[in-house]
């Protein structure tokens, strides 16, 4: 997955301008961003705070973790019931 350039804090901060009473295409020529990049970010942060972003990263970052480690124990749990169903 691409990286972004920008951090969570530095998003939050563009879109509070936005709220400040900037416009959307002032802002995204100002930053170098496109304006579906913008209304993407202002659906996914507006209205979070810095904290709030953090916690929904770590909440992500588990949640990618937990899906893993559940496919892999069905992969195990299939190979298992596959052996058992073979002759020797």
């Amino acid at each position: 997955m691409k990286r972004s350039r920008y951090t969570e804090e530095q998003i939050i901060g563009i879109l509070k301008e936005h709220a400040a009473g900037l416009s959307a295409s002032e802002l995204c020529r100002k930053h170098g961003i496109s304006d579906a990049t913008f209304y993407t970010w202002r659906k996914k942060y507006g209205g979070l705070e810095v904290s709030e972003a953090k916690r929904l990263r770590a909440l992500e970052d588990e949640n990618r973790r937990l899906k893993t480690l559940l496919a892999e124990s069905v992969m195990d749990n299939a190979t298992l019931k596959e052996m058992l169903t073979k002759n020797f």
